[in-house]
């Protein structure tokens, strides 16, 4: 049976992996999870272990009231592997996250999926 790409992500998060897509025919990373290289056409991808740094590409705040949570922000985080993707940074005051500021990911768990989030990387400053 075949699983699709995105199916396939969310099960690795699920078991605490963070892995990206690699194309064997043109060597780039990619992401979002895919069945073909956006870049050459090649298929299969190959799934591998993603190194989880990177910088903050751009941020937001999002505002809540306290009893919803509070604020937190929206994050576009260049990979070093040369993809971008969304998440958060976590750890710090979310008006504090930087553009060009190094993070960290990690997988945690929320309501049984798996989910990459963020968070400063030690002495990693914009």
């Amino acid at each position: 049976m075949h699983v699709g790409a995105g199916a396939h992500y969310q099960a690795e998060l699920d078991a605490g992996r963070f892995c990206l897509q690699h194309c064997p025919q043109c060597g780039r990373h990619v992401f979002t999870p895919r069945e073909l290289c956006p870049h050459c056409g090649a298929a299969p991808l190959r799934w591998v272990r993603a190194r989880g740094t990177g910088e903050v590409h751009s941020a937001s705040t999002v505002h809540r009231k306290a009893e919803d949570g509070g604020p937190y922000n929206v994050s576009l985080i260049d990979l070093d592997e040369g993809v971008r993707m969304m998440s958060r940074v976590e750890g710090i005051a979310p008006e504090a996250v930087r553009i060009g500021q190094r993070v960290k990911a990690r997988v945690v768990q929320r309501e049984g999926r798996g989910l990459v989030l963020f968070h400063p990387e030690e002495g990693g400053g914009a």
